[in-house]
């Protein structure tokens, strides 16, 4: 049986297989609402702070809004926010990167019938899924660390889900994933990746735990996640086969063919380099209409966290670039800040004058959505247009990074934080507008061709010209 499915992506590549040695993690995120970019810094926060987490009423599968306590000071990092889903609180995030070069990307993982109809409802408290992303960029100063935050919050507070997840936690060292589940009872298992690995989660999933999984170091759980399965009678410790958790707790027994195919592929082309990964996630198969933007970390030992660099593009990276913007930044580009556009809400009220200004800019992620929208009209002609423009403008911002990490160093090192900091800003508010403005050129140019060659064509005259680049989605089919 084969399903589709749209739904977000990472991919993470261990430090044996890429060209410089680094850590290479990478994804998309999709959801159907406003996306921008943030930076959130560094900050202290008073003894007894509480933060909210959950999901209201309004969910598809209804929980109860709680608070767990905050700690005394959180990390700075860049991360994705998206405006909307159902029941969870906005804003949202899906991960990003924080100052410590732990990056994370938050991938669908679905959980078994049984868990599902378990679940409570309401669901009882506890955090969710993007609760649980932002907490470990404000927490986390490794993968594993991330791994054991998220596990503690969810065996003292419990878990509000969707149907399932899962997290792909890296940093300059190794990767994790992490797999949370529906049902109400708090199981969770995580599996460190080592150095020569390479996981690819559409969706996330854990496959056949070995003997001595709990005493391996490779394995954190829940300290109810074997017995329950015995429990429930879906799994016999006497029967002498492995732990299967996707067959337990999951769908099915195997991973999807896409995810092998995609694993195999990056493995076959080892030593993976940052254009490459780039690639990877740029793919208009898992890069689509309803991905609200693209990640690449390259996370290094031994770097100063100041260059510790996230490549983000502002909508889906088949047709928006990725710009690198650096932990020791002090801003974002307002275009490619919050904007009202796909905000829950916003037709029903006049403009909020604190943002009148930044509203008054063009909104990255909406431009590049035009870009696609044109492009996807004739994607065999404006298409290789696009994507040569957009892997040229990144071949030369990749260049560009020994100069501006060694200036960079160099500044610091002379006792000039604050101008390093300032270079770096500057050069990724640079950046970003060069990437903005050649967005929108090349949409003007395309809808000049357009309008000339073959006129614009309106909704009711739609032509079947099988499925366009962007609609393509990876098929899912287990085995």
């Amino acid at each position: 049986m084969s399903t589709v499915a749209l739904a977000s992506s990472g991919l993470c590549v261990g430090k044996n297989l890429t060209e410089d040695g680094s850590t290479m993690i990478g994804g998309a995120g999709d959801e159907p609402s406003s996306h921008w970019l943030v930076l959130e810094p560094r900050q202290t926060h008073e003894q007894g702070a509480m933060i909210s987490v959950g999901i209201t009423s309004d969910a598809d599968m209804p929980g109860v809004l709680s608070e767990v306590p905050q700690v005394p000071e959180t990390s700075k990092f860049l991360s994705h926010y998206y405006s909307e889903w159902a029941g969870f609180p906005a804003p949202l995030t899906n991960g990003g990167l924080n100052e410590h070069q732990v990056a994370a990307r938050d991938i669908w993982a679905p959980s078994r019938e049984e868990l599902i109809t378990m679940t409570p409802n309401p669901q009882t408290g506890g955090p969710q899924y993007s609760d649980l992303s932002r907490i470990i960029m404000q927490r986390a100063t490794t993968a594993q660390e991330a791994v054991e935050v998220i596990g503690g919050l969810i065996d003292e507070y419990g878990y509000q889900t969707y149907g399932g997840n899962s997290h792909l936690i890296a940093d300059p060292n190794e990767c994790w994933v992490l797999l949370e589940f529906a049902g109400g009872q708090g199981l969770w298992i995580a599996q460190r990746l080592g150095a020569d690995d390479v996981k690819f989660l559409y969706p996330g999933y854990i496959l056949d735990l070995p003997a001595d999984w709990e005493e391996s170091g490779d394995y954190l759980a829940s300290p109810n996640f074997v017995s329950f399965a015995v429990e429930q009678g879906w799994y016999d410790p006497d029967a002498g086969v492995p732990f299967n958790v996707n067959t337990v707790y999951g769908e099915g027994e195997g991973k999807a063919e896409s995810v092998e195919f995609w694993e195999d592929m990056v493995r076959s082309m080892a030593p993976i380099s940052l254009e490459e990964m780039m690639s990877f996630v740029r793919d208009p198969r898992i890069s689509l209409d309803s991905t609200g933007y693209g990640e690449v970390a390259q996370l290094r030992a031994g770097l100063e966290s100041e260059l510790a660099v996230l490549w983000a593009a502002p909508t889906n990276s088949s047709i928006s670039p990725f710009v690198p913007y650096y932990i020791g930044i002090e801003s974002i580009p307002p275009e490619f800040s919050y904007h009202r556009y796909l905000s829950e809400g916003e037709a029903s009220r006049f403009q909020d004058t604190a943002f009148q200004v930044q509203e008054g800019t063009d909104f990255a992620f909406r431009e590049f959505k035009r870009l696609m929208y044109l492009a996807c009209e004739r994607p065999d002609e404006y298409y290789p247009m696009v994507r040569a423009a957009l892997e040229g403008f990144e071949s030369r911002l990749r260049d560009d990074q020994t100069y501006i990490e060694s200036t960079a160093r160099a500044l610091m090192k002379s006792g000039n934080r604050d101008l390093a900091v300032r270079f770096l800003t500057d050069y990724s508010m640079e950046r970003s507008m060069e990437a903005l403005r050649m967005g929108q050129a090349l949409a003007d140019g395309i809808e000049a061709h357009m309008r000339v060659v073959y006129g614009l064509r309106p909704p009711e005259e739609e032509v079947d010209r099988g499925k366009p680049w962007c609609e393509e989605p990876l098929v899912q089919s287990r085995r």
